[in-house]
């Protein structure tokens, strides 16, 4: 990893016409990894999914706010990453605000772009899959936040829950300044959210359901209760998450698979698998990916991006035959 100074207080970081807002000195770093990389793929996944006001994505960039604590310290303030045209790296750009968390910082966005994962070590059976190589499993920045997206896309379409998730961070998320005007809040942490009433959420147009859920999870987070990281104990944890109203199997397997960085997570409820594997028999679903172990995430994604007439809506949720909403949602 190298690291220099950006002096231009324009970071002119977009291929876009919007204005940039005045920024401050910000550190340059780069992530490398083991190629081959598909970072067209994961980006495309991001842009799909990504957050108004949070994040803004275009064909190259990926810009975020991000909020954190390090040493018993809050820090606020944006991260920029794009693919290096010089070597098998990211490179990232890290707001000055965030500097003294670089660290902790570059280890979340490189669960993000899950740059620690090294192709050649899958198994072939999973390498057979992966329609495109190098494909990753996108982590998160966060695992609450991550959490928070996996309950609000249950039972609806990826337009749909983006559409509320940016009605969280619009109505709890804090402010901040970045290179771009599109990006100006934060998405709201476990306290924040554990301590907001129901009808706050219900208001957003989430269901009853679905706000008890997110403050039941806000709660055990910000209470330590449970911790939402790759550091966590896996079966644990997934147990814990199943043990919370409204989350199930596939929430907590989708849970583990991004927040947690676990390679072997496998929703295997989900529509688009089943429809990729042509079987709808969960039992046998589980039977034929024992293949797959300890690599069943990359499965799940490989799957997700298949060509198969199967597999048309390479979805990151189960969705249904009418309605784009979950076939075997948690309840």
């Amino acid at each position: 990893m190298s690291i220099s100074k950006e002096a231009d207080p324009h970071l002119k970081l977009f291929d876009t016409q919007k204005p940039l807002s005045r920024c401050d000195d910000a550190v340059q770093c780069d992530l490398g990894f083991h190629p081959p990389y598909a970072w067209d793929a994961l980006l495309a996944f991001l842009a799909d999914r990504l957050i108004a006001g949070v994040e803004h994505v275009d064909k190259r960039h990926y810009l975020r706010s991000l909020a954190l604590e390090s040493m018993g310290k809050a820090y606020v303030g944006w991260v920029h990453v794009s693919l290096s045209l010089h070597k098998p790296a990211l490179s990232v750009t890290v707001s000055s605000s965030l500097s003294r968390a670089i660290p902790l910082v570059l280890e979340r966005v490189g669960r993000l772009f899950d740059v620690f994962y090294n192709p050649q070590e899958v198994a072939p059976a999973v390498q057979a899959l992966l329609p495109i190589a190098g494909l990753r499993v996108p982590g998160a920045v966060d695992g609450f936040e991550l959490g928070v997206r996996a309950i609000v896309g249950q039972q609806v379409s990826i337009k749909a829950a983006r559409t509320l998730l940016g009605r969280i961070a619009r109505r709890f998320g804090g402010t901040v300044i970045t290179p771009n005007a599109m990006v100006t809040k934060t998405f709201p942490n476990a306290k924040t959210l554990a301590e907001c009433a129901r009808g706050d959420l219900t208001t957003l147009g989430i269901t009853t359901k679905r706000a008890t859920s997110i403050m039941a999870l806000a709660q055990a987070v910000a209470t330590n209760t449970l911790i939402l990281t790759p550091k966590a104990h896996i079966s644990q944890t997934i147990a814990q998450l199943k043990d919370l109203p409204g989350i199930g199997e596939w929430t907590a397997q989708y849970i583990a698979m991004r927040a947690l960085s676990w390679p072997d997570a496998f929703p295997h409820t989900d529509l688009g698998v089943k429809r990729a594997l042509g079987e709808h028999r969960p039992q046998k679903i589980l039977a034929m990916a024992e293949a797959w172990r300890p690599w069943r995430a990359y499965a799940t994604i490989g799957l997700w991006a298949s060509p198969s007439p199967h597999a048309h809506d390479r979805p990151d949720r189960p969705r249904s035959h009418h309605h784009g909403v979950s076939e075997h949602g948690d309840h």
